[in-house]
Formats: structure tokens, C-alpha cells, sequence
């Protein structure tokens, strides 16, 4: 969870500057007229509002104008975050401003400027500008007040600006060749020829006899629920962000067959472990018989059903490491006739190792932001062998560049990385942060995104990849949290032997709502995260005790990780990454010197996986100068935090 320095200052607002500089023209200005829905909640709801946990609400009192405002109550682990997604003008600048009351109030545009107010007693108006890119036609504002900070109350609040351009009103072509791919007494498996739009097709609607029966991103679906020896007719649609439908498909009837079979299949034979890990185990099996045919078989886990498959193997995952497990299969027919079980096999999963050499002190260096200084001139002063190298984010789409703009080959960074390895150290690029054009929002599913990833496992021979995942669209957004899950889990599949790292916000009691689902969903979806890495800073008060607050969060995620996983505490440390924030944090907290060497050495103790710190462009003293890009604001000398990172030993 991040203010504006650590990912909006790297990121940003170096994309603002970016896309500022790229164009030669001077900005306009944007003319005062305010473009946002229900800026003042005078409708009593949250239309054109959406806010994260339902905190939200329209009160009648207090308000600063009219009868209503907006109230974002706060919790310990959530900071009740409003946003809206307005259509602007590329090259524009505009000004937001809101009368806010309460504690820790924020108020900014995702990816740009933003300002905050750390107490405000009764109303007081906080004001911030930002140019948009050359090519930008969407901005989303937000309001979000801080972890156990209480309530904050919003009011008028208003962005000045034109509007954006032409609303698009262009409907995707309709989708072809609508195909039955497999038909059952109960369900029909559809495939189809893609659409195409002039933005982009968001997904596909899938209609029953004329209504509409499922919605999917991609071209294929399956239609359960349906009755044996039935005529139904099928048509599809596409749609695109922005609501507008295709014409329909070409209109496909299918009959079910009778559900008259009821010869279920014979039981499968042989059931062994090909493979055995701490968190998976592998299968396989003998094919059984059927008189009209064996469609599915289904593997049970102690009873319950773990995964269904067509084949003769399959891996169960998200399992837990030193724990005995019985698994059976049943065949299964069209009919949905169930074999009687196979043979049982008995499992024991071994115990989690953490990887040889993967004791990771790594602090972050940006080679786009803060006077970046040469990686090997760092190694040579403190020791340290590997960087966290930031940020790998999408370009055109679901594909891969450095700040969206630098080439993964040729430039600064490719450099960077050989002589990092030359010096005898090596990387962990990081993909995402707090803003930018992140690649999990863009690529259309996991596999995309897998293959995104690839491209830069490919570019560079990578040992190890980290997923930054913050913000309202990838960390609070549960479909694409889900989606860099699966992702990841692809990767681990093709890329025997690499460690992945998620790296995420925290509150100083542990992880907050989407961390504890981000926890959860990893092992449902059996993602097999080697470190799960939190930032534990901006909790959103100078007085903070840096290390009492850090400790107390790594404690909170230590016990999260027992609790999902079943681990011991020793397991759950080998499985924790700490990245900090050296010196002055974007709230005003002080990480000092002593301060950071007694969290090192609290992670050598413990014996973590993973320390970093946010970041090494910083590492250097200003005692007074504030929040910097180039310093970290406190009396240090150069490359201290990074030496004490390098005595980190795990």
C-alpha cells in the first residue's frame, strides 16, 4: 500500500514526465468546467462512485454543500478507497480539488499527482493538477482515507477539464463458425471464430434459446444445466468496454442426447504417483471401459474432488508439505455415470526446502527515475550481489517493455543486468508497481499474461521473477489478481526450478483484505509462490516505530501463511519477504539507520526468505531535505542501506 513516492513517484510520475516530454507541444489548459458524476453525492448513492470493501456511503451530515457527502469509513484493512473513471483529453491539464474532513485523507489521480491532508478538524479543500499523456483518454480519481484512521468525510469535489472525446459507439462484428464442440445429456461445449472491435472486445455472451446463458472472455463456453433429449438453439455476442453488443452468430441447434444410458463405466486401474513435491502430486492411472464412452475421470483427495480430467494423468495441487494424502479416481461417462473408485494410494508430501541460494538481499534499483547509480559501483561499495530491477509494465498491449517504453533487449537495462552478472551477482526483474500501464490488467487471461512473463524469463535466463501487485487494478481488482496467480502458476509449470515472488502492502498488524485473499487464492489456485514479500511502511503516521510496526507485520503475515498453508512457523519464515522503505517513507515515517540494521538482523534471526528496500536510487543522505527521489531525506552515508542488506544471510 503506497502513497506517492515509492510506486507513484517511481512510476508515476516518471510515465507522467514521460509521456509529458514526448510531446513537443506545450499542454493546454483545461477550461473550468467540472466533468465528474455526482461530485457532490447529491443523488443520496454513490452513483459514477465505486468504493473498495463497500465503506462507502451518502450521509447527511456533515456535508459541505448541499445535503449529502460521501463518508469512506476506514477500517484496520481497508482504506475505504473511492474512485471514479472519467474520459479526458490527451495532452490536458486539469485540476481536481475536494473539501475533505478526517484523518489521513487522500485525494489523487491513479498514475500522476497526488495530495493529502494528515488531520483536518472540520472542512478543508485539497487541490492537485496533472497532464494527462499524449495518448490518454481515460483518468481515474480517488479519495481513500488510511488503515485504522477512522472515518473521512468527502464533499463536492470536482475536476475541471474537457471532457473526452467522441463516446464509442462502435459494436464489434459479430462472431462466425458457432461450432458444437461436445454434446452430453446436461451440457454443450461451444466454440466460435473470434470478433473484432475498434477499442477491443471485452467478452463474449452466450445465449440459450434466446437468452443469455453465460458470459466468458474467450471463444470457447460450456452450457450446463440442460435437459437430456432436448432441441436447443445457441447464438453468441460480443460486447466491448464500452457496452456496445455485436450482431448475433449464426444460429446453432443442437439436440441433447438421451439420458437413457445408465451403464456406468468400469473402475480405473493402477492408480500410482509419478511425482511427488512438497505442494503437488502427480498421477496416472489405467484407462477404463465404457459402452458409449468414457468422457471424464475425477480425482478425489481424501474423499473430496480435487480436479476432473480426460486423460489418464493429472496433478493435484495446493497441497501442504509433510501431510498424508489418499486419492482415488472415478471414471465418468455422457451421462454422468460414475465408475466405482480405483485403487486407493496413500501419499505423504515431503518437506518445503527453501531453494539453495535463494537467501535474496535484493533492494530495488529504477533504472527510469532518481539519478540511478551504477549497479556494480554499489556492489563494489556494500557487497551486495542481487537488485530487485524495476519496472518491467505492458506496452501496445500485453507485451512486455521497461517503463512501458525501454526494449527488454539492447538497452540500459539489458546492460545493467550483464554487468550485475559479470560483477558476479545477478536480478530479479519486477513487473508492475504502484502505477503505470501495468500487464495484468492488459493481457486478456492467464496464459497471455504467462506468456508476457516468459518473454522476459527468455530475455534474460531468470532465476526468479517478483510481482509487485498494488493498486485498485491489480491488488484490489480479484479477477486480475486471480489472473497473475494462474499466470504464475503457468510459469512455474514451464519453467522448472525459478522462484516466484509477489510483493504486496500491508497494515502493521499483517496483510490487509485483498493480501489475505491474494494468501488464500494462492494456494486454492495452486500458484506454488515461493516468497510472499511485504512492504511495511505508509501506515500513515510519522510517529510510527519502524521496526516495532515492520516486525509486527511480518509477524501478522507469518501467522497468515501458517494458517492458509498449515506450516510451521519455520516453514511460513522461509516462505517471507521484508521490503522496506529507507529513510523518509511518503507519509513521513523514518526507517533510520539503526532502525533498518535491527530489522536485518530480526530477518537473519527469523531466517526469511527475502530482504529488500525501496530503493538504492535513494540510498544516499539529505538530512532535512524531505521526501526525495535522489536521497533518503535522513544523515546517512552512501550505499549504507544497501550494506546493511547485504548482511542479510537468511
Amino acid at each position: 500500500m503506497h502513497a506517492p513516492n515509492r510506486r507513484a513517484t517511481a512510476v508515476g510520475a516518471a510515465a507522467l514526465l514521460l509521456a509529458t516530454a514526448a510531446v513537443a507541444a506545450v499542454p493546454s489548459s483545461a477550461s473550468a468546467a467540472n466533468i465528474l458524476t455526482n461530485p457532490g453525492f447529491e443523488t443520496g448513492t454513490l452513483s459514477g462512485w465505486s468504493c473498495s470493501g463497500g465503506l462507502g456511503s451518502v450521509v447527511s451530515t456533515p456535508v459541505h454543500g448541499g445535503s449529502k457527502a460521501l463518508a469512506g469509513a476506514a477500517s484496520a484493512s481497508d482504506n475505504a478507497k473511492c474512485v471514479q473513471t472519467v474520459a479526458v483529453q490527451p495532452n490536458t491539464t486539469y485540476s481536481l480539488s475536494s473539501w475533505v474532513r478526517g484523518n489521513y485523507v487522500y485525494l489523487g489521480v491513479t498514475g500522476g499527482a497526488s495530495t493529502w491532508t494528515p488531520a483536518a478538524a472540520d472542512w478543508k479543500q485539497l487541490t492537485v493538477s496533472f497532464t494527462t499523456g499524449a495518448s490518454q483518454t481515460s483518468a481515474e480519481v480517488y479519495l481513500n482515507g488510511w488503515f485504522g484512521q477512522g472515518t473521512y468525510y468527502a464533499d463536492d469535489i470536482s475536476l475541471d477539464g474537457p471532457g473526452g472525446g467522441t463516446p464509442d459507439t462502435q459494436a464489434p462484428t459479430a462472431p462466425t463458425g458457432l461450432a458444437a464442440t461436445a454434446t452430453a445429456a446436461t451440457q454443450v461445449s461451444l466454440s466460435w471464430g473470434a470478433s473484432s472491435d475498434n477499442v477491443g472486445v471485452t467478452g463474449y455472451d452466450v445465449y440459450r434459446n434466446g437468452t443469455l446463458a453465460t458470459t466468458v472472455t474467450g471463444t470457447t463456453a460450456t452450457v450446463t444445466g440442460l435437459t437430456a433429449s432436448t432441441a436447443y438453439t445457441f447464438t453468441v455476442k460480443a460486447h466491448d468496454a464500452a457496452g456496445n453488443a455485436s450482431a448475433a452468430s449464426n444460429s446453432l441447434s443442437v439436440t441433447t442426447p438421451s439420458g437413457g444410458d445408465q451403464q456406468a463405466p468400469t473402475a480405473p486401474t493402477g492408480l500410482v504417483a509419478t511425482a511427488t513435491a512438497a505442494t503437488q502430486v502427480s498421477l496416472s492411472w489405467g484407462a477404463s471401459s465404457d459402452n458409449v464412452g468414457v468422457t471424464a475421470y475425477d480425482v478425489y483427495r481424501n474423499g473430496t474432488l480435487a480436479t476432473s480430467v480426460t486423460g489418464t494423468a493429472a496433478t493435484v495441487t495446493g497441497l501442504t508439505a509433510s501431510t498424508a494424502y489418499t486419492f482415488t479416481v472415478k471414471a465418468r461417462d455422457a451421462a454422468g455415470n460414475a465408475s466405482a473408485a480405483s485403487n486407493a494410494l496413500a501419499v505423504t508430501t515431503p518437506p518445503t526446502t527453501t531453494p539453495s541460494g535463494f537467501k535474496q538481499a535484493a533492494p530495488y534499483l529504477y533504472n527510469g527515475w532518481g539519478n540511478p547509480p551504477a549497479a556494480t559501483t554499489v556492489m563494489n561499495a556494500t557487497g551486495v550481489k542481487w537488485f530487485t530491477l524495476a519496472f518491467v509494465l505492458a506496452q501496445n498491449g500485453c507485451n512486455p517493455a521497461w517503463d512501458s517504453q525501454r526494449p527488454l533487449l539492447g538497452g540500459v537495462d539489458q546492460q545493467t543486468i550483464n554487468a550485475v552478472r559479470a560483477a558476479g551477482g545477478d536480478v530479479v526483474p519486477s513487473f508492475g508497481g504502484w502505477s503505470g500501464n501495468k500487464l495484468g490488467p492488459n493481457c486478456a487471461d492467464a496464459t497471455a499474461l504467462a506468456g508476457a512473463y516468459q518473454k522476459v524469463i527468455d530475455a534474460y535466463n531468470l532465476k526468479a521473477i517478483d510481482i509487485d501487485i498494488e493498486n485498485t487494478d491489480e491488488f484490489e481488482n480479484y479477477t486480475v489478481q486471480d489472473r497473475i496467480l494462474n499466470a504464475l502458476k503457468i510459469v512455474k509449470q514451464k519453467n522448472p526450478g525459478i522462484r516466484t515472488i509477489v510483493t504486496f502492502g500491508t497494515s502493521t498488524s499483517g496483510p490487509t483484505a485483498p493480501g489475505n485473499r491474494l494468501i488464500e487464492q494462492s494456494k486454492a489456485l495452486g500458484a506454488d509462490i515461493d516468497v510472499f514479500t511485504i512492504m511495511p511502511f505508509d501506515f500513515g503516521n510519522a510517529s510510527t516505530d519502524m521496526y516495532a510496526a515492520t516486525v509486527s507485520a511480518a509477524t501478522g503475515l507469518k501467522n497468515k501463511l501458517k494458517s492458509v498453508y498449515g506450516w510451521d512457523d519455520a516453514t511460513a519464515y522461509a516462505h517471507l519477504g521484508i521490503s522496506g522503505m529507507n529513510g523518509l517513507s511518503d507519509t513521513n515515517e523514518t526507517t533510520t539507520v539503526a532502525n533498518w540494521t535491527a530489522i536485518r538482523d530480526w530477518a537473519n534471526t527469523n531466517h526469511i526468505a527475502r530482504l529488500a528496500f525501496w530503493s538504492v536510487n535513494r540510498d544516499r543522505g539529505c538530512a532535512g531535505g524531505g521526501l526525495q527521489e535522489t536521497c533518503s531525506g535522513i544523515a546517512q552515508s552512501d550505499w549504507q542501506f544497501s550494506s546493511i542488506t547485504a548482511g542479510f544471510t537468511g
